[in-house]
């Protein structure tokens, strides 16, 4: 094993738990190799999940895609990025771009998708994103995810259903009192 793998295996295992270890393992890995993916992509998260740096973090995603645009660690963590930075428009040539690379966890391209128009509040759009990852999935750890943000998009459209209701109801009542 590679010196690089051991610390980037240190960084990995401490993220996000210790994050002073998670930072002095990554800076080891990035001074053997500062164009090894896996360093750029989990430093990447660590400006979105932990700093919300979302600009940085964009940064450093676009420069594990440079060196390697078949680095599929990137892509899930990269359009999480860009949909908390509210690109959507960037997240959607990301997603289209993702599709077609070949190995990556499509399922999970898909759930990214029906997450960006889930913030775009375009729910039915969004249900039939998690039709097509339910389709893609190969993984059963990953059915648990697809299922929760399911149930999110379909609580949000019936809070969307209920609020639509209530407005329709305050206008009969109003109606009628005149």
């Amino acid at each position: 094993m590679k010196t690089i793998d051991k610390y980037l295996f240190q960084a990995l295992d401490n993220y996000p738990y210790s994050l002073e270890e998670t930072i002095e393992s990554l800076d080891y890995a990035f001074s053997y190799d500062a164009k090894n993916t896996m360093v750029l992509c989990l430093y990447g998260r660590i400006q979105t999940e932990q700093l919300w740096n979302y600009e940085e973090a964009k940064h450093y995603f676009q420069e594990a895609l440079a060196i390697n645009i078949h680095a599929l660690e990137v892509y899930p963590h990269y359009l999480h990025t860009l949909i908390l930075n509210e690109d959507y428009e960037e997240a959607q040539k990301l997603i289209d771009f993702a599709l077609t690379v070949k190995g990556i966890n499509k399922s999970e391209i898909f759930v990214k998708k029906a997450i960006l128009l889930e913030a775009q509040e375009q729910f039915k759009e969004a249900l039939r994103e998690i039709k097509n990852a339910k389709l893609c999935a190969l993984q059963f750890a990953f059915e648990s995810d697809i299922i929760e943000v399911e149930k999110r998009i379909k609580g949000k459209i019936d809070l969307v259903e209920k609020k639509k209701k209530s407005k329709k109801s305050k206008k009969d009542s109003k109606k009628k009192s005149n």
